[in-house]
């Protein structure tokens, strides 16, 4: 059985993929809110992440580490990443002239390391020349049996000395960077700024669903498209519109939701429609829209979306609308209609709803399913109903199978 140590590095390295996907989002976020529209950012494409703004490309290794790890002169992370640099600049696949290249680790730098040597320049420790002397010195002193190292070692070595400086100047290590959560805590703070402190969670689920299943599409794509500043944009301001106070978010997966007739249709709406002759199809329509409505709401209360009293403002103003159409119809056909007349009528209001009645309850918020779908969940409550003598008819069928339970 593996020791605590070891299964934190295993949750460590498991991590690591989610951590370029938080990095690179964090890195859009951060360029939408300082940069104009001419960026783009991929993952797993040259690098780890791939970033270019106007003509400047950065290339980032990710390393996310136990805490307490340090970044030695020997450590894998440091050479499988100078191996990918150096094999990649003495293959023309990077230009080191307009690229920058940086090493993103969680791990410490120790003093005077070639990490701590290769830091930005701001820092006041940076020494190219001196980091090198000790990339050689560790490269022959070692006695590794790792294979994977001893080709990194080979891959700086067999560069010429001016591609060496060369690479090297274009390198910055930057240590005790923040770890997965640390990012998405900074992404919370700005997800904030976009959609005020009550709904940044909200808000940052929606535009992470959104960013995972658009770097995934890009990384199985050969070739695939980076998310540019302008899609971003696109993304990030139609998320922040459904966030304002006159509106509240659709939901992708709840929008595409199919509904099953099968799996409803003892439910109370569904006799209700089936006691003025709508037919199946029309009936799995509303099914749809019920299962959107129930459980888009239901999110909306789940995630505090909705003010206190809001849905039970809503539905009063769904109820009235109702209720003069249906004393109207009342009115229309007297106590003598037939059957026929009563349903014809009723399939009149049921029309309205399914074509007309289009209430939002905010004033932003124009997706049909909500009225439509608010309105069957209205009828399942036998809060509304179709046909003339709705409240009585369902008495009659739903009385038997009560007294039977």
């Amino acid at each position: 059985m593996a020791d605590g140590g070891e299964q934190y590095e295993a949750s460590a390295s498991a991590l690591g993929y989610l951590f370029q996907f938080a990095k690179a989002l964090h890195m859009c976020i951060e360029q939408w809110m300082s940069a104009g529209p001419d960026w783009s950012i991929a993952v797993e494409a040259a690098d780890d992440i791939e970033q270019h703004v106007g003509s400047v490309t950065d290339l980032l290794q990710l390393k996310q580490r136990a805490e307490g790890v340090r970044l030695t002169n020997t450590s894998k992370d440091l050479w499988k990443t100078l191996r990918i640099w150096a094999e990649a600049a003495e293959a023309g696949r990077i230009d080191l002239d307009g690229t920058n290249l940086y090493l993103l680790t969680t791990a410490e730098l120790p003093k005077g390391s070639v990490g701590f040597l290769l830091q930005h320049r701001d820092t006041g420790h940076r020494d190219e020349e001196q980091a090198l002397t000790l990339l050689c010195d560790a490269a022959g002193a070692s006695k590794t049996k790792s294979e994977d190292l001893r080709k990194s070692f080979a891959a700086l070595a067999g560069l010429t000395k001016p591609l060496q400086s060369a690479l090297l100047a274009q390198i910055q290590v930057v240590g005790g960077t923040s770890d997965i959560a640390d990012v998405r805590t900074s992404m919370l703070r700005l997800a904030a700024v976009a959609a005020g402190h009550d709904a940044a969670k909200s808000f940052l689920n929606r535009l992470e669903g959104w960013f995972y299943d658009r770097v995934i599409e890009q990384m199985r794509t050969p070739g695939g498209s980076p998310i540019t500043g302008v899609e971003f944009d696109e993304v990030f301001t139609g998320l922040q519109r459904q966030f304002q106070y006159d509106n509240l978010p659709i939901d992708r997966d709840i929008a595409g939701m199919p509904g099953k007739l099968s799996e409803q249709a003892d439910r109370i709406f569904v006799r209700q429609l089936g006691l003025i002759g709508v037919g199946s199809t029309r009936i799995g329509y509303a099914v749809r829209d019920y299962v959107r409505a129930f459980a888009q709401r239901s999110r909306w209360l789940n995630e505090n979306l909705l003010r206190a009293g809001e849905i039970g403002e809503y539905e009063r103003r769904l109820v009235e609308e109702w209720e003069s159409r249906f004393a109207e119809m009342e009115e229309e056909l007297g106590p003598e209609a037939t059957e026929e007349q009563k349903k014809a009528e009723a399939r009149l209001i049921y029309r309205w709803v399914d074509k007309e009645a289009r209430f939002q309850i905010r004033s932003g918020c124009d997706e049909m399913f909500v009225t439509k779908g608010s309105y069957h969940m209205l009828a399942d409550e036998r809060r509304v109903g179709w046909h003339p003598d709705f409240a009585a008819r369902l008495m009659q069928l739903l009385e038997p199978a009560e007294a039977h339970g």
